[in-house]
């Protein structure tokens, strides 16, 4: 027999939600239960600063800083700044901006950053010479002017010392071959490759040309640094691949000290050690490169544990295009208005559209971490939008394209109060009066002279609820000479208000509508896809495929409290859409409005 719950007992707290489980937390976890990393858990986000994070970006975030988050870990942000001749400031600060606002709230906690200006300092006690760079104290992460994101370019003297290091093993080589010779010695994916007349090139010669190469002695791609590994090697990224290339180019961080720069493949793994970062993790096209990921470091007898790269496949999202290349076409040939486009799947034009954090986190999260390729149905992303935002996103009246309504039977300045509640799952989020007045706005399509079948909206002689008012009865339309409708007349039945005596009348229709006394005058752009077709790029020419019909803006008529919204919030347009203030365009008094999503799917018909 089951006992009755007592009166006074304490409800059950809800269980707590379950943790993302995939076979890269599965190998976390194996190593946290084997002690293998008694220092802790340590990850990393690395984009190169030469573009804009793009919802791709968001899933390698959320994977790194989850796995840190999950087992008591910190996760780097780092600048993989190696090419100076494609990255700017303009992304460094965008990129940490764009890392800031996905884990506000969730993993700031756990973000490693390093002290402004601070540089990798030698480890005490250390059986060999060995650098580490440290993360900010906790305090000091809270101040982001005495902070910043790590930099590999702040490790190029320690990588041209551990490159004299392999010259000095006989492990690497300066090569004299043009870029040209150098592809053609290379070989194919199915012929091995040729050794350079320059492999066997004494070591003393090679670490005098490298040092030669450092001082700005040669001209641009006179000279390489070559690691020495197999020509013949059904790898191809392990047939002597480049380590650093001559490019007398001033580097956003670094400055004009060096004429001479190290390329991914030998700064990435090395930054990793670095740092002390255990797991490197990538998406599946630098599956490849683990080989030389490993080779590079066993080859340096470093006397710390050596991370390990793991690796993922990538989000692709329909209808959505993530290359950077193509990104940058789309904004300097002006199909969008910059970056932050809201059209954009950038995440600074995820954010401006009003696209919460959280809920591109369950996103990205919701999809998975596997090591197979596939295409995720852009309606996930909006469900998932849509489903954060029904929950936060107070409820206002909008008519976005307006028909004049007027109720006869309400006299000219009379203004009948009605109450409206903000959430209608939550009591808590209290309510606002909306005026009722003689003239009235509603949707033009919420008005069919001819109706279809089953058509519930207002029509001749037809009646409706106004919601939060009453039923209201169409009697007569008002035309102009061209037989355009310019208004409807109705009669309100002020006795099916919320607390009169036939407030439980019913009818079958419901539309919203705006007092034309109160409302405001607001711009309102309505974003829909960028693309029409759900894998833009597939035929090569992803640019035939933008949708002519991505953006349309309006003016609008609002009920008057949105006059005062910010970009910090978020509303329900009721009947049309999730609707944020812009960032960028909106003033105070003065918001413009931009829908995030719509209700519905509305695409899916198509």
């Amino acid at each position: 027999m089951t006992a009755e719950p007592s009166a006074t007992s304490e409800p059950t707290p809800p269980a707590a939600p379950a943790l993302p489980s995939d076979f890269i937390r599965e190998i976390v976890a194996q190593h946290v239960a084997e002690q293998r990393y008694p220092a802790g858990i340590v990850t990393r986000f690395p984009p190169e600063p030469n573009g804009y994070l793009h919802i791709g970006h968001a899933k390698s975030i959320c994977l790194n800083f989850g796995i840190a988050l999950e087992n008591g870990g910190r996760c780097h942000l780092r600048m993989d700044d190696t090419n100076p001749v494609k990255e700017d400031i303009e992304y460094v600060d965008s990129i940490t901006t764009d890392v800031r606002w996905l884990i506000a709230g969730w993993a700031d906690s756990i973000l490693g950053l390093k002290v402004r200006g601070a540089l990798p300092s030698p480890v005490p006690g250390s059986p060999r010479p060995d650098l580490l760079a440290t993360t900010a104290p906790v305090v000091t992460n809270a101040d982001p002017a005495a902070t910043e994101p790590f930099f590999a370019s702040d490790y190029f003297e320690a990588l041209y010392n551990y490159a004299e290091q392999l010259i000095t093993r006989g492990k690497a080589y300066v090569c004299d071959l043009t870029p040209a010779e150098t592809e053609t010695y290379r070989g194919s994916p199915d012929t091995p490759g040729k050794n350079s007349p320059f492999r066997d090139r004494p070591v003393a010669e090679s670490l005098d040309l490298f040092r030669r190469m450092r001082a700005g002695e040669f001209a641009d791609a006179a000279r390489t640094l070559r690691a020495k590994i197999d020509m013949a090697s059904p790898n191809i990224w392990l047939r002597d691949p480049l380590l650093y290339r001559i490019r007398h180019v001033a580097h956003h961080h670094a400055g004009t000290s060096w004429p001479i720069y190290p390329l991914y493949d030998f700064a990435h793994c090395l930054s990793d050690y670095i740092e002390g970062i255990t797991h490197s993790i990538c998406t599946l096209e630098f599956e490849v490169h683990r080989p030389l990921y490993d080779w590079l470091l066993e080859s340096l007898d470093l006397p710390r544990a050596l991370p390990r790269q793991y690796e993922f496949a990538k989000l692709n999202l329909a209808y959505t295009i993530v290359s950077k290349r193509k990104l940058m076409q789309l904004v300097q040939e002006n199909h969008v208005s910059g970056w932050d486009d809201p059209r954009l799947p950038t995440l600074s034009g995820i954010r401006r559209r009003g696209v919460p954090a959280a809920a591109l986190r369950s996103f990205v999260t919701g999809v998975g971490v596997t090591k197979f390729d596939s295409l995720t149905e852009l309606a996930v992303y909006e469900n998932a939008v849509r489903d954060s935002l029904n929950g936060l996103a107070h409820r206002r009246l909008a008519v976005l394209r307006p028909l004049k309504l007027v109720l006869t039977n309400i006299a000219a300045g009379e203004t009948i109060e009605c109450t409206a509640g903000n959430h209608p799952a939550d009591p808590a989020a209290g309510s606002r009066t909306l005026a009722l007045t003689r003239e009235v706005f509603i949707e033009n399509e919420d008005f069919a002279e001819v109706p279809p079948p089953k058509y519930f909206r207002l029509k001749p002689g037809g009646e409706v609820r106004l919601k939060y008012a009453c039923i209201i009865k169409c009697d007569e339309l008002v035309k102009d000479s061209a037989g355009n409708l310019t208004e409807i007349r109705c009669t309100a039945d002020l006795s099916t208000r919320t607390g009169q005596a036939n407030c439980d009348r019913k009818v079958k229709g419901t539309i919203h509508w705006v007092s034309a006394a109160t409302a405001i005058d607001t711009e309102v752009r309505l974003y829909d896809r960028l693309f029409t077709k759900a894998e833009p790029d597939a035929d090569g020419d992803f640019k035939s495929h933008l949708n002519p019909r991505s953006l349309e803006v309006l003016t609008a008529k609002l009920e008057p409290s949105l006059a005062a919204a910010t970009p910090a919030e978020r509303f329900q347009f009721e009947r049309l859409g999730y609707f944020t203030p812009d960032a960028k365009d909106s003033a105070p008094g003065r918001p413009v409005f931009n829908r995030t999503i719509t209700l519905k799917d509305t695409w899916s018909a198509k």
